[in-house]
């Protein structure tokens, strides 16, 4: 495994709170970095994944803002539901920012499915959020996610193993791709996993898969109401440049779409700087534009 850079340990070694809200009986885990005083960005995970895929990425972020990242129920260390609904997602996403004591409204970043989750909220929670902005999240078809719980095994039937490094031998990025921070998929996947009595399983419930919306994912991004900006990955074929532009289309063509180069879907695993630096460009921007809207 290569050594991780000083960015990295330093990110990892700062300290932040961990917080628990309950939403509709079940407990909201999140985690909270920087400023109490600095405007509110909250980071959605992906399926499958945990608010710790943010850890090392948050901080680079509380110079101009007070960061949260929550973990979805179904996910991480938060409580489980016999449903996951969109809808309900993004209402957690809304009474953790409540919860955290946010001076005005938040932005929020979602990747995968938690952009999906995240245009759900700007959709039904706009007038409440300053901003979305949407990580490599199709609209088009199924998170790469969701159609793996449908379709493949992967996330199907989570394993228990007898020992932890055994379990991290079968943690594995869906759908698949290179990525050369080993370092940073090692993090990410020790977070992933629970000591149960028989060994070592997977935080997330494979339920999370099991799709309850039937409102077309369109309908919520054409009908948001906070300003969008859209970060996607030059190689992932999750959103090929022609959903990018189908979902441009849907925001009246005022919303940015800001491509990382040379990264694949989990953009924030393989690119995390570049990631950073886009969201960065992107906030920075709207201090001072106004957005434009089509009126007819």
């Amino acid at each position: 495994m290569s050594s991780p850079p000083k960015w990295f340990t330093d990110a990892i070694d700062t300290n932040y709170d961990d917080c628990t809200v309950e939403v509709e009986g079940c407990p909201i885990h999140y985690l909270r970095w920087g400023d109490r005083n600095k405007p509110g960005l909250v980071l959605v995970h992906g399926g499958a994944a945990h608010a710790h895929w943010w850890t090392f990425l948050a901080p680079q972020l509380t110079h101009d803002y007070h960061v949260v990242a929550l973990d979805m129920s179904g996910h991480g260390d938060s409580g489980r539901r016999k449903e996951y609904p969109r809808t309900l997602w993004a209402q957690e996403i809304m009474e953790v920012a409540d919860d955290a004591g946010f001076i005005g409204p938040p932005v929020v970043v979602g990747h995968s499915l938690g952009g999906l989750v995240t245009i759900v909220a700007a959709s039904l929670f706009g007038d409440r959020m300053k901003g979305a902005i949407i990580v490599d999240s199709p609209v088009r078809k199924p998170d790469p996610e969701s159609e793996e719980g449908a379709r493949g095994r992967m996330f199907r039937n989570p394993k228990t193993y007898d020992d932890l490094d055994t379990a991290l031998e079968h943690f594995h990025l869906m759908p698949p791709q290179p990525c050369e921070n080993d370092f940073i998929v090692d993090y990410v996947a020790r977070r992933s996993l629970r000591k149960v009595d028989a060994g070592w399983t997977w935080k997330f419930d494979p339920a999370v898969f099991l799709q309850v919306d039937i409102r077309p994912m369109s309908d919520y991004l054409a009908n948001t109401h906070c300003r969008v900006g859209m970060i996607r990955a030059e190689l992932s074929y999750v959103v090929p440049p022609e959903t990018g532009q189908y979902m441009y289309e849907l925001l009246d063509r005022n919303a940015p779409i800001v491509e990382i180069p040379q990264a694949y879907h989990h953009l924030i695993l393989d690119q995390p700087l570049a990631f950073i630096a886009a969201v960065r460009a992107l906030l920075s921007d709207w201090e001072h534009s106004i957005p434009w809207r089509r009126t007819s």
